[in-house]
């Protein structure tokens, strides 16, 4: 099934109303549960907005704090971000979770990333700012680097990034537009999509960016989904409240 985040009101993604709410959805789209989370009673979400998903264990940004939650028991605990504007995408590398934020050019990592049944409160700091990256989608690499997609301006396109181990920022592609989501394939080569394209396309060093999907006006972070032998991308258009189900053999 697919966990989609949802604002649950107007398309303003700051909006500290309450009405945010995470839903599943089955592979064919239909919804299996409105409002999976919050659970009843449960400390209301506002703008949720990117998720991470790793065992029995849900990450989600909204706006200046990230949630982790327990899928079996639906038990939440939120850990504030100082200093953050625009929490973003989760990514979880080992027991550190990172999460971009492209509005103030920064990086922060949570420590540990499981922290729901922490004694101590989560630290947060942040991994660098200022760098002229602005990130947005996070994923780990296959090769132990964390890749990142940037996002500025339509007038001020950024491109793909790798951040190394030892803090070193790499840029892959340069500039090609305003870029949301990412996803690394098998063979490395990415996939990623482009607001102002409104697409999503593949993309490696010898080929550069290739269309796979167009039609976007807001095409966000998406996951990947094996099936029949090729992969299904599932992914939300923000401004037309869709989701856009793209199947590769």
């Amino acid at each position: 099934m697919l966990y989609v985040s949802e604002f649950g009101s107007k398309l303003d993604p700051v909006l500290k109303d309450g009405m945010g709410r995470i839903s599943k959805v089955a592979l064919d789209g239909k919804i299996l549960e409105q409002k999976f989370l919050p659970a009843a009673r449960g400390e209301p979400l506002n703008k949720p907005k990117r998720i991470w998903v790793r065992g029995d264990r849900l990450w989600v940004t909204d706006i200046d704090v990230v949630w982790v939650f327990d899928l079996k028991t639906k038990k939440g605990r939120k850990a504030a971000l100082p200093g953050i504007q625009f929490a973003n995408d989760p990514a979880v590398v080992g027991n550190v979770l990172y999460i971009s934020d492209n509005r103030s050019d920064q990086l922060f990592k949570v420590e540990p990333a499981d922290f729901l049944n922490s004694k101590s409160e989560p630290q947060a700091t942040s991994v660098f700012k200022g760098a002229s990256v602005s990130p947005n989608g996070l994923y780990p690499a296959r090769d132990g680097m964390l890749l990142m997609v940037a996002f500025l301006a339509p007038d001020k396109p950024r491109g793909i990034f790798a951040l190394g181990v030892s803090g070193q920022i790499k840029d892959l592609s340069g500039p090609i537009g305003r870029l949301d989501g990412i996803y690394e394939l098998p063979n490395g080569t990415l996939l990623a999509t482009d607001w102002n394209s409104g697409s999503l396309f593949s993309w490696n060093e010898k080929t550069g960016m290739q269309k796979l999907a167009g039609g976007f006006k807001g095409p966000a972070d998406f996951c990947v989904v094996p099936q029949g032998g090729g992969l299904t991308i599932v992914v939300p258009d923000l401004v037309q409240s869709q989701l856009r189900f793209v199947h590769l053999k």
